[in-house]
Order: structure tokens, then sequence, then C-alpha cells
């Protein structure tokens, strides 16, 4: 993973965040340096070192609009629960609340592998290695779906009953408030899916944000995922939520979202109704309301990028490419009304 190194760390501070390594995480050998690593459009996140060891630290994003959706503390639990679980997972290290940082953080083990976020690094790739990965990813989705939340202590983490129509309503509350303009579509499409919720498909540890630059893999084998990463909105939910999620990470109308070459988006990758049959055959879950979880997709995305949007205009982002993230909003929303109702 590539950084950009932070020269006055900006929203670290370093000193207090050595005398919490030296008390809670056992392999420190003193003296800290950061890196903001880029990629993420939400959470601020950081390679830390002592020169022995590397660490990633994540941090609520400055400025940050919208609270819960930046939650360390239930990022840290789901993945320390899923370690020995088959999903694969870097290594929980420590986390702390707001007495540390002023924000609270989560610390886990660093993982050597490869992430490719744009559509050039996935080019890179022979086309049958591109297929591995798409469906390689699936798998893990599949994988993660199928674990049992009460063996993993995590029978609390969440309350799948009336998931989709909760959904529905807090993300209406997020765009509440960050938007930044009015947008009628995303208004229609609102009140579409809250009149259409249908029943859930099933419960099980959902991810909330999964998609090929979420995931670090084997440098040898991109069909391998050493690890799949940002965690901060998962919860306990309907699985075909999560699919449809990432199936509509795949539309173009999203690539301004991760400064216009997002790598989900290319022409490349499996179709959409393909990876989605992958994970049917995983799984074993009907997909015939399929269109309504893709619908509920695109709204998510609208809104989450019109936070980013609202904060790249306080000048609370940090890093490039946030200016291209306000364009997308508009298209999403669309996309989810066109949608709505259609199988793939």
């Amino acid at each position: 993973m590539s950084g950009v190194p932070c020269s006055t760390v900006d929203g670290l501070d370093l000193p207090a965040l050595e005398r919490f390594f030296a008390t809670h995480v056992p392999e420190f050998r003193g003296g800290l340096t950061a890196e903001l690593l880029q990629g993420g459009r939400s959470n601020l996140t950081y390679l830390v070192t002592d020169g022995s060891h590397k660490w990633v630290l994540r941090r609520p994003p400055l400025g940050g609009l919208t609270p819960s959706a930046h939650d360390m503390l239930r990022e840290y639990r789901v993945v320390a629960a899923l370690a020995g679980s088959g999903v694969p997972v870097a290594r929980a290290v420590a986390h702390a609340d707001a007495g540390v940082l002023d924000v609270p953080f989560a610390v886990v083990e660093h993982v050597d592998g490869t992430v490719i976020r744009t559509v050039e690094q996935l080019h890179a790739l022979p086309g049958d290695e591109i297929a591995r990965c798409a469906y390689g990813l699936v798998d893990v989705l599949a994988r993660l779906h199928a674990v049992d939340p009460a063996a993993v202590g995590l029978a609390e983490f969440g309350r799948p009953e009336g998931y989709l129509s909760r959904q529905v309503r807090r993300w209406y509350d997020q765009w509440q408030r960050v938007r930044t303009r009015e947008l009628a579509d995303l208004d229609r499409l609102h009140d579409l899916l809250a009149a259409g919720c249908p029943a859930e498909s099933g419960a099980s540890i959902v991810h909330g944000d999964y998609r090929i630059d979420n995931a670090i893999l084997d440098p040898a084998d991109p069909g391998t995922v050493r690890a799949v990463v940002d965690w901060e909105m998962a919860t306990l939910g309907d699985p075909l939520a999560d699919l449809a999620l990432h199936l509509v990470y795949a539309d173009p109308t999203f690539a301004p979202v991760l400064a216009g070459s997002a790598a989900s988006t290319s022409e490349r990758l499996p179709p959409a109704a393909d990876l989605a049959q992958r994970y049917a055959r995983s799984g074993g879950r009907d997909l015939g309301e399929l269109g309504f979880y893709l619908s509920l997709g695109y709204f998510k995305i609208a809104v989450i990028a019109e936070g980013i949007h609202a904060r790249f205009r306080r000048g609370m982002t940090r890093g490039a490419g946030f200016d291209t993230v306000g364009e997308a909003v508009a298209p999403l929303a669309a996309a989810g009304l066109r949608v709505l109702g259609k199988a793939l």
C-alpha cells in the first residue's frame, strides 16, 4: 500500500498516540511515524510504524457530518470477531475512545498486498485474472454472509428485523443532514423505496461497503483476498443489500466518487448478472427482489457521495480527487429510479 507522507500528520497527535501504543500494543518498540494512505472517501486511514512493525489506524473524518457512519468501536469489534472465521481480515490490535486523540480510533495489523483502486490498475492484469478477482470477491462476500453471528460473538451486533425500512429511513435522514442542494429524484426515490420495502431475504453480518478497493489482494494471485477492510458500516442485516451495493458499484455513474477511475466500474469485469448468479449458487438465495436492493444501493451511495461533497465544500477533506464527487449524486439518484422494480 502506498501513502502520502504527512509532514504534520494532520488528524493525529503522535505523542499521545505513542503513549497509547506503549500501554496497549505489546510489540511497540518506541517512536512512531505516520502517513495518510490514499483511497477512502470517509474515515481517515493512516499507515503507522515504529520502524519494526506496521499498523493501520482509522479515525473519523475531520468535520464529519454523519457520525453514525464512522463508528470506530463497531468497526474494531467486527474485525476482531471475524478472526478465524474464514473471512479474511486484518488482525485487530487496539482501539480507544475520544480520550486519546479527541476522536475514537481503531488500530489493526498492516496486511501486505495489492489494493486495486483504478481502472488502469485493474487493466494491468490479464483478462482471466480480472475475472478470477471478481468472482473471488463474490465468493468471500458469500462466505461472510454464511457466518453465524452468534458463533462469533455478534448476536447483538444489530437488529436484522426491519433492516430494509430502517436503511431507507436512515439514509434519508442522512440526506437531510448533509445535502447541499434540492434534488427531486432523491426525494422521489426515497418515497418509492419507503412504500415498497419487501420482507428481508434473511439476516447475516453485512459489510455495508463491499467493493474491490476495500479488499487487499494477494499480489501473486488477485483471485485471493488477503483482507477485507473498511468495516465502518458493518451490522446485522439483509445480505442481499450487501450484494446489490457491490453490483451497483459497477455502474459508471459511481466513478466520480473515486476521482473518475474507479476499478469497480471497468467494463472488463464480468457482467453483474453473472456475479449475482455466482453469489446465488454459493449462498442459495432467491434474487427475485434484487431490483429493490439495487435501487436501495443507488440511494445509499448518492447520500454518501453528497456527504463527501459537503465535507469537501467545507474544506474538511484530505487528499486529492474530492472535487468530482458531487457530480455523481444526481446521476446515482436517477439510476436508482430507473432500476427500481427491474431484474438484472
